[in-house]
């Protein structure tokens, strides 16, 4: 099976961490979200990805080379002008081959089954089979009581559910979208509901599903890999004095130093906390020094 993640946009509501890296960089637990999302395929049986790049586009680019195990086809597309979700799978459209083929948003971290939800698309006739579940406030897709997808609102709306950014792709589609201009994806979907074509709705749940989309968010996903404690990252040095408090994450080769104290916080590789300082909440980028007392910000 073959798959593409969309790691091409600017993260706008991550910013100002997206002004130094790419979503798609985003280290969640000390590890590229890329990075996990080609494990999480890898696990499902995808051979073959595909990676569109834009925003800090050397970044993602480098991350795939030093991700690439034995045996797997990837590949990034980079796109001189960004060509938005739509634009981006049609500028792949020679990677693919007759069969269906993935499509996953790049800043989600999930365990939802990939195989079932591609047998289903199998069975469905569908042209297209969007991963829905319940999870306000995103829901915006609506369904008939056949799972058929009949709207796409751009708002939160009752009784509908809300899009997992995974879906499963007909190579038809792509002959619905227009070559070498922006578009979006969703807004095609819409199109293809229009003019009458099946898209079908595979609902998903007991699964684990966290989007990193704002700081908050971003925040919660690192909670949730680190549990109950502290990822620390290889060449850190901390000093027995420190206080390390519900959660965190120390990037690798990160220093604290006397009476420091990090609780729930995300630090970046090479950070430097000096003595006495408390890290609350708040993320702090890479090769900072951090000489003040930080509450709920990103440094």
């Amino acid at each position: 099976m073959k798959a593409m993640i969309l790691a091409a946009g600017f993260g706008t509501r991550l910013r100002p961490l997206t002004e130094m890296k790419p979503k798609a960089m985003m280290p969640v637990a000390n590890k590229p979200i890329l990075a996990r999302n080609i494990e999480y395929l890898i696990r499902h049986g995808i051979t073959e990805i595909i990676v569109n790049a834009h925003h800090h586009s050397r970044q993602v680019t480098d991350c795939i080379r030093k991700e690439l195990p034995l045996g797997l086809h990837i590949e990034a597309r980079v796109e001189p002008e960004i060509l938005g979700t739509g634009g981006g799978i049609k500028n792949t459209e020679d990677f693919w081959d007759k069969e269906p083929f993935f499509v996953i948003n790049s800043d989600i971290l999930t365990d939802i089954n990939l195989a079932a939800v591609y047998e289903l698309h199998q069975t469905s006739g569908a042209l297209v089979c969007l991963v829905l579940h319940d999870c306000e406030p995103f829901n915006q897709v609506q369904v008939d009581e056949q799972w058929n997808i009949t709207d796409i609102a751009k708002t939160n709306m009752p009784e509908r559910l809300a899009f997992t950014g995974i879906h499963v792709i007909d190579p038809e589609v792509l002959s619905h979208i227009r070559k070498g201009v922006f578009s979006d994806i969703i807004e095609c979907y819409r199109e293809l509901i229009r003019l009458g074509k099946p898209l079908r709705a595979c609902f998903v749940q007991g699964h684990y599903w966290r989007d990193i989309g704002s700081i908050r968010s971003y925040l919660e996903a690192n909670r949730e890999l680190a549990g109950n404690s502290f990822v620390i990252g290889p060449g850190c040095s901390v000093d027995s004095s420190a206080k390390l408090m519900d959660w965190g994450v120390i990037g690798e080769n990160s220093r604290l130093g006397k009476n420091v104290e990090v609780r729930r916080s995300v630090l970046w590789d090479g950070v430097i906390v000096k003595g006495g300082v408390k890290v609350l909440d708040s993320v702090v980028t890479s090769g900072r020094v951090v000489d003040r007392d930080l509450n709920g910000e990103v440094y």
